[in-house]
Formats: C-alpha cells, sequence, structure tokens
C-alpha cells in the first residue's frame, strides 16, 4: 500500500497528511483538564493538598517537577489555583498524537506483511548502518515512549513492561508503538527483519492509548517515571525515542519542558520526530523544538522511478520527505520511508519502512515517526561505544557523524517542501 501527492500541487488522490497535534473533534481537549506548576520544594503531599483546597481534583503528582495535573470542575476553582503564592503556572493539558503520516499502513497481517522465518534488513537500517559485533546497542536501555509495544511478538522477546498510564499493562493495543520499537531494535535472529540496535533492552513506557491519542499529562507521566526510574534498571535508560508531538511552543508548559531538562541532566538522551506538517517548523512542535531534544526530520532510504513526463528524474535516495517538518531546531534526518515513486498522474507514492505489526510479522509505515527511532538506535551504539558519553556528547557525535552534511537531505520536488536553509546529513551509526 502506498500514499500519494501531487509533486506539483495538484490534486492528490487523498490527502495524505495528519499534521502532527491536528485531532479530530471526538479527540479535542477536555477545557478543565491543566497542569498546576508550583514553586521548587513545595512537596507532593502539599500540592495535592492545595488542589483540593481549590476545589479542584489532583489526577497525577509528578516527583521529578514540581507539578500536578488537575481536573478542574468550574471557573472558581480554576481562580483559587491561579490565585495561590506557591503556584507558577497553570496551563491547559494539551492533546498529544502519535505523529504517523496517515494512510501509511501496507501488509498489516497477523503473523504475516512480509514476516515469518527469513529475516530481512530494512533500507532504512541499511542507510544508516547495519549493525554489527560491538555495535549493536547492547548494555543500553531504550525507552519506546509511545502507544506501547507487543510484548508478545518474536521479534521483541524481552521488551520490560515498564510503565502505562492506560491500564495495568504496556500492551500496544494501535499499533505505532509496535513498528517504532522494531525499527530500534528488532532482534538479529532468522524472523521479520533487524533493528538499528538489535541488542538494546527496551522499555515499554505507554503514553498513547488505542488512538494514538494522548495529552501532556499521560506525556508527562511517562516520562516523570522514566527520571525516577532510569539508573534503577538494567541496563539503565540511556535513550527515551518520542514518535508523538503537539503544536506549541517551548513555554507553554513550563513543568513539562522542565521535565525534558532534568532527562537531559540526568544523562538520559530524548530522541523526538520533527513532525509531519511541511508547512509547520519544527521550532513549533512540542517535543521537537525543546533544547537538547534531538529532532529528527524524514527522508527517503532509497531511489525511486518516476512515469511523470512533468518531472525530470526520478526521486533520489536521501531526498527530504514531502510530509516532513523541517526548521532549524532539526538535528539530524534519517529514513522515515523506503522510497517515494510518482505516478503517471504526477503523485508522490511513498512505500513506508518496513518494520514490525502488532500482532506478529512486519508491516509498513511511512512518517517521521519512523525517523526518529533510526536515530534512538544509533544514539543507543553510541552510548554503548562509552558509557561516559552524555546527551550533549551523543548529539554532537550524530551531528559530526552525519553522511552527506552540506548535501542532503535533498530537496523534494513536492510543492508543499520549504527547504530551511540547512542540509543537516542523514545520521549515520558509530
Amino acid at each position: 500500500m502506498t500514499n500519494s501527492r501531487s509533486a506539483f500541487g495538484l490534486q492528490a488522490g487523498f490527502t495524505f497528511l495528519l499534521a502532527i497535534g491536528t485531532a479530530p473533534a471526538l479527540f479535542a481537549q477536555d477545557a478543565q483538564n491543566y497542569i498546576v506548576q508550583f514553586r521548587a520544594g513545595v512537596t507532593p503531599a502539599a500540592r495535592r493538598a492545595a488542589v483540593g483546597n481549590a476545589g479542584a481534583r489532583a489526577r497525577v503528582v509528578y516527583n521529578g517537577v514540581s507539578a500536578v495535573s488537575v481536573r478542574v470542575p468550574n471557573d472558581r476553582a480554576l481562580r483559587a489555583l491561579q490565585g495561590r503564592a506557591d503556584v507558577l503556572a497553570v496551563v491547559p493539558d494539551r492533546a498529544v498524537f502519535a505523529d504517523q503520516a496517515s494512510n501509511a499502513r501496507a501488509g498489516g497481517k497477523p503473523g504475516g506483511g512480509g514476516g515469518g522465518t527469513t529475516q530481512t534488513v530494512p533500507a532504512g537500517v541499511v542507510r544508516v548502518g547495519v549493525p554489527r559485533a560491538g555495535s549493536d546497542g547492547s548494555g543500553v536501555g531504550v525507552a519506546i515512549v509511545d502507544t506501547g509495544v507487543d510484548l508478545a511478538h518474536a521479534d521483541l522477546p524481552g521488551t520490560i513492561d515498564a510503565y502505562s498510564a492506560f491500564g495495568p499493562s504496556c500492551m500496544d493495543d494501535e499499533g505505532h508503538g509496535t513498528h517504532v520499537a522494531g525499527i530500534v531494535a528488532a532482534r538479529d535472529n532468522t524472523r521479520d527483519v533487524i533493528g538499528v540496535a538489535p541488542a538494546a533492552q527496551l522499555y515499554c513506557v505507554k503514553v498513547l492509548d488505542s488512538t494514538g491519542s494522548g495529552s501532556d499529562e499521560s506525556l508527562m507521566a511517562g516520562l516523570d517515571w522514566v527520571l525516577a526510574n532510569h539508573d534503577l534498571v538494567s541496563p539503565a535508560i540511556r535513550v527515551i525515542n518520542m514518535s508523538l508531538g503537539r503544536p506549541g511552543t517551548v513555554d507553554d508548559n513550563p513543568a513539562m519542558r522542565d521535565l525534558f531538562a532534568a532527562l537531559d541532566a540526568a544523562g538520559v538522551l530524548v530522541v523526538a520526530s520533527a513532525g509531519n506538517d511541511p508547512a509547520a517548523d519544527a521550532g513549533g512542535e512540542i517535543p521537537a523544538a525543546y533544547p537538547r531534544v534531538a529532532a529528527v526530520a524524514s527522508t527517503t532510504a532509497v531511489n525511486g522511478s518516476n512515469q511523470c513526463r512533468f518531472l525530470s528524474g526520478a526521486i533520489a535516495a536521501d531526498t527530504a520527505s514531502y510530509f516532513t517538518t523541517d526548521g532549524v531546531k532539526v538535528l539530524i534526518s534519517a529514513p522515515g520511508e523506503e522510497r517515494e515513486d510518482v505516478s503517471r498522474a504526477c503523485t508522490i507514492q511513498s512505500t513506508g519502512i518496513l518494520s514490525l505489526n502488532r500482532g506478529g510479522g512486519t508491516t509498513r509505515m511511512s512518517g517521521t515517526s519512523m525517523s526518529s527511532p533510526h536515530v534512538a538506535g544509533i544514539a543507543a551504539r553510541y552510548f554503548q561505544q562509552n558509557a561516559a558519553y552524555s546527551p550533549g556528547d551523543v548529539r554532537g557525535w550524530i551531528v559530526t557523524g552525519a553522511s552527506r552534511p552540506g548535501v542532503a537531505p535533498l530537496n523534494s520536488p513536492s510543492s508543499a517542501y520549504t527547504f530551511d536553509g540547512v542540509r543537516e546529513g542523514v545520521a549515520q551509526a558509530p
């Protein structure tokens, strides 16, 4: 199954993109849910009591930052919270979504879809660097902060059910997180596919529900668990992959911004997708816009084909995906789709990245959701080289180790694509 869009702004066969953070009415933000940031030093018990005294209900009391998510029943309770001397900010609990291009699934039959007893090395893994002995992620923990992971998938044995904001289990009930996890660390065995860092230890952190939806509240809860436990588990969590996001600014939820800063200070590198809206800028996408987050844009992995007489040549490997968000906040690019072909009708058709399917076997998906886990696997391989590396060290190595910097990503022929002036290159594993 492929996706199509006109390379020249013509009418496409269907709408391809679900822009990051664009929610149908069913998933509209609940205006009565808020994140309340208290002054530093206010204890969790005191925060809970303060919320109750204001007439609101505490939902999640965070430990890594001085904050609480709350349910506010009326304006009177909201004003009471805003008027407290120990409260720094009261902000809406904004909706967060999986950062996957719509209509981007293919071959998704349980136990099938290209899966089976013959292992495939996906084109994205080939492009960023096939794992080898000594560079396979061994001894490094990677948290998959997503819709969960299929804990029963034969190509993800040993994945740890770490945390769920939706029920007692981290089991994936949507499929997005399983696909992402496979890109990071599908095992090197005789079946399905191999990931970028197949020997890494995966920790499942479920912050999105069966519709691929969550909020700042659930995202912060998952990150709060990682911050509290990253060095208590073995191997320690050094990398977080977040193929999700929403529109926003770095200051629209100060408590969440501070939580990301705390993770970085604790030695945990956050890798995030840049977004799937080519008209947007990664500086307006959360968490991609946060300082010290490694934001990843999408490219093609291999050359495509071209049947359009108005386009000269095919869409080459390392071309910016027509759906990718770009901007100066982007650290690096990586494959978010296998290829783009141009049809006789001059529409771009995307072939997604081959990875794991919820329920078994493999499937294909496209999006910056798929580019981010390539870089998360690369980061695990850097931390394997030297456990003393800081997140800043690894971000630096990813930049200096890029393939074709100054040349790639190549410009997309799509009229929707806007070049930001920086060709950061395609990520390469050490």
